[in-house]
Parts: C-alpha cells; structure tokens; sequence
C-alpha cells in the first residue's frame, strides 16, 4: 500500500517556498545597491530591481492601478491554488509538488506587492549585453512548478495515458 503526502505537506512546500523567496530578498535588499550589478560569472550577476509590473516587469509604468490588480489576480490565484490542492487525489504527487511551488511563489511576490508596492527582483543572467529580465525565488518557483504541471500533463495525466494507449505506445 502507498502513502501519499496529505495536502498539509505541500502547503508546508509552498510556505517553505516563501520563507526561502522572503529571506533571499531581505539578504538581497540588505546587501546590494539598487540597479549596481555584482558580477558572480561573466553571464550572472545579482542586482537588487524593483518590479512594479507583473512577470518580465509587463505594465511596470501603467501609473500604479497595476499593483492593486496584479495584488487581486495573486490573491484570486492562491485561494483558487490552495482549494485546487486541497481537492486534487492525493495520489497525484507530481501535480501536487507542482502546485505548491507556483503558490509559494505567487504568495512571496504577492507579499512583496501588498507591503512593498512592487516585487524586489535581483537575479540576472545575461549573454553579452543581452540581459534576460531580472528575477526572484519566488518567480523561480513558479516557473518550476509550471514546468512540472507541463510534465504532469504530457506523461502522467489520465488523458496523456489514454493517448498513449490508443498510439500504442503504453
């Protein structure tokens, strides 16, 4: 008989996510000069940024009406996470694993908006003077938790079996 994780143990995930995310940008804040890089390898850098808008710094100077409605998306997106999480079988380990680290992510960067008014970013990576847009723990997070619901999807949905099965390759 297999034992799967209640759904406490990956609210505990998401809540270790912003521990993780919140004591990174404290280090962040305390530690670097705001837009001044420090350079760890010729294609990464720390820089402490400040992000106003919503992924990739989108809508970053629409006036300020952007972080009452990215706030409202990130709280929608929680509750709806965490009842999704609290509902799903239990059986289902990798969707699971998956939805703890993208609402740990979005609860650190929604933290950030509420307290702050925007999301403190300060990792960079870069080739040559072409430089990814900066980022945080908490978008780490999400970006692996929606990549683990892409695998989720492909290879172990009942839909993505199904399929396999009717190409015959079971």
């Amino acid at each position: 008989m297999k034992k799967y994780l209640h759904p406490w143990g990956w609210y505990l995930l998401a809540l270790v996510v912003v521990g993780l995310d919140q004591w990174s940008k404290v280090i962040a804040v305390e530690s670097l000069s705001y837009g001044q890089p420090v350079a760890v390898t010729r294609f990464f850098d720390w820089t402490l940024l400040h992000n106003r808008g919503a992924a990739f710094s989108f809508l970053s100077d629409a006036g300020g009406w952007q972080r009452w409605f990215f706030t409202a998306i990130a709280c929608g997106m929680s509750v709806f996470i965490t009842v999704w999480l609290f509902r799903i079988a239990r059986e289902r380990w990798l969707e699971s694993m998956a939805l703890g680290f993208v609402l740990g992510g979005a609860i650190g960067n929604l933290y950030d908006r509420v307290t702050l008014g925007y999301v403190v970013d300060f990792i960079s990576v870069h080739y040559q003077d072409k430089y990814f847009p900066a980022f945080n723990v908490a978008d780490a997070a999400i970006c692996f938790g929606a990549f683990l619901m892409i695998v989720h999807m492909l290879f172990f949905s009942e839909e993505s079996k199904v399929k396999r099965k009717e190409s015959g390759r079971a």
